[in-house]
């Protein structure tokens, strides 16, 4: 700081924080600093300038957030709208009319239901191994979540938590193998089903109260309720894929979705990853390969359609003769449900192996090399070089790639609307073709309803899938 001059009495003045020289324009006769608070709006106006060059980042991101915003949120707000009300034709033009949430209701226990959801069949034995498999896979995933607390006390909050989930999601399921039971009992209180749904909420929230405050609160309310309800909403699907998959069932396009995600997906990933590993080896031709593995993803989906719809064609493609020879050529794929689910999915596997594949393979070549060698020179096998060095260096690539196309597998329409036109029936409709059956026909709110139902899903499985997997791949608790 400079000194100000010296008073009369031989003291030296320093500069307060907020001196400036216009604020002390002139000296009295004795010496001493006289005050001119003219400048003061000069002060301000110097705080607001820095403010302003502070925020010179955000202001001028601001309109481009904005735009994004206004497009991605405003049609999620028209749809919200959209699937409260129904849409009518009227003399002059249309009327909306709210219902509240009636396109909801006739979607899980009105008239739409077998078209959503299916329809009931008695569970095959094998439908209990199902639902045994879901508990045995998210008792481990809520006991992680209670990392920091002791045994056994982990071990009796994650059953207590599980066991709020299951009962919550046979209260809300509407096809179970335990649903005429729990139906005589929810028609003797005579509850609406927003209700049940809002008690299913409140005992979620009230299990996780409780066991966050006997666990000693080392994992978040909001944390223990969004683990409960994908434990609640995975139970629902498993009670709801072991009630319809029976003998006289049918599947609604929830189970079709769920269908195409889960064994596409995976099936998409063993072969991605397995002609990655393949053409990461010194073998002949590599290149060649590599380049005819990733000539699908640039073909069109419509064209992909179309050419395995000429291909599945058993009259007159050009698998006929072959069929016709095996004494097949009678058969028609298009004539079974799930035969013409598995023509869409082999379709769809075909288009996005590629993406798989040339993701995994960049993973593969980036791994370290200096392990790689060490291993061989120590003579490790094939097999175990894999599980011990290649797959701890790739999973975290492994796990985002299917996490990017989990996110596109939910929104498949193409295929089965060229294919099949989500037919016989509706056997091969997917979520969003169901959406769009139901907006070609006017059924704004009905085709708004399935399409945040779609949301709803599709979100609450990419943030299961990034927590309970994703975050695990990368080490991360």
């Amino acid at each position: 700081m400079h000194a100000l001059p010296s008073t009369p009495f031989g003291l030296s003045l320093s500069k307060p924080a907020w001196y400036s020289a216009r604020h002390f324009d002139r000296l009295s006769a004795n010496g001493l600093w006289e005050w001119n608070p003219a400048p003061l709006n000069v002060m301000k106006n110097a705080a607001l300038t820095d403010w302003l060059d502070r925020q010179a980042g955000r202001v001028f991101i601001l309109p481009a957030v904005i735009v994004i915003l206004g497009f991605s949120l405003f049609p999620m707000l028209i749809s919200a709208w959209l699937s409260l009300t129904r849409f009518s034709l009227e003399s002059g033009g249309y009327a909306l009319k709210f219902i509240g949430a009636a396109n909801y209701r006739k979607l899980l226990t009105g008239s739409e239901q077998f078209h959503f959801l299916g329809t009931e069949a008695e569970m095959p034995a094998w439908g209990w191994l199902v639902l045994l498999l879901a508990v045995a896979l998210f008792w481990p995933a809520l006991k992680r979540a209670l990392h920091a607390t002791a045994e056994p006390a982990s071990s009796i909050a994650a059953l207590c938590l599980l066991a709020s989930s299951a009962v919550a999601a046979l209260v809300l399921a509407p096809i179970s193998p335990w649903h005429e039971a729990i139906g005589e009992w929810q028609e003797a209180l005579e509850w609406p089903w927003s209700i049940w749904l809002l008690a299913a909420a409140l005992l979620l929230l009230a299990s996780g109260a409780i066991v966050r405050v006997f666990s000693g609160r080392h994992v978040s309310l909001a944390g223990l309720f969004g683990r409960q309800l994908a434990c609640t909403l995975w139970l629902f699907i498993a009670l709801l894929i072991c009630g319809t998959v029976g003998a006289g069932g049918q599947q609604g396009s929830l189970v079709t979705t769920l269908f195409y995600v889960i064994v596409g997906v995976s099936l998409q990933f063993a072969i991605g990853l397995t002609l990655a590993l393949l053409c990461a080896q010194p073998i002949r031709a590599r290149n060649f390969f590599r380049l005819s593995f990733f000539i699908p993803l640039m073909v069109t989906p419509v064209g992909i359609a179309y050419m395995f719809r000429m291909m599945a064609d058993m009259s007159i493609g050009p698998l006929a003769p072959i069929a016709r020879w095996l004494g097949l050529g009678a058969n028609t794929w298009a004539e079974h449900a799930w035969s013409a689910r598995w023509v869409v999915l082999v379709g769809d596997t075909w288009q996005w192996v590629p993406f798989i594949f040339i993701v995994m393979l960049a993973a593969v070549e980036g791994q370290p090399r200096d392990q790689l060698e060490a291993a061989q020179l120590d003579g490790a096998s094939g097999w175990r070089i894999l599980r011990d060095i290649t797959w701890p260096s790739i999973a975290p690539t492994a796990a985002a790639v299917v996490l990017i196309r989990l996110i596109e597998a939910f929104k498949i329409v193409d295929l089965p609307n060229v294919l099949t036109n989500g037919g016989p029936g509706i056997a091969t409709e997917s979520l969003t073709l169901h959406a769009f059956i139901d907006w070609r026909t006017l059924n704004l709110g009905g085709s708004a309803a399935v399409s945040y139902m779609l949301l709803f899903i599709s979100t609450i499985s990419a943030v299961s899938y990034f927590h309970f997997v994703v975050r695990r791949a990368r080490g991360e608790t």
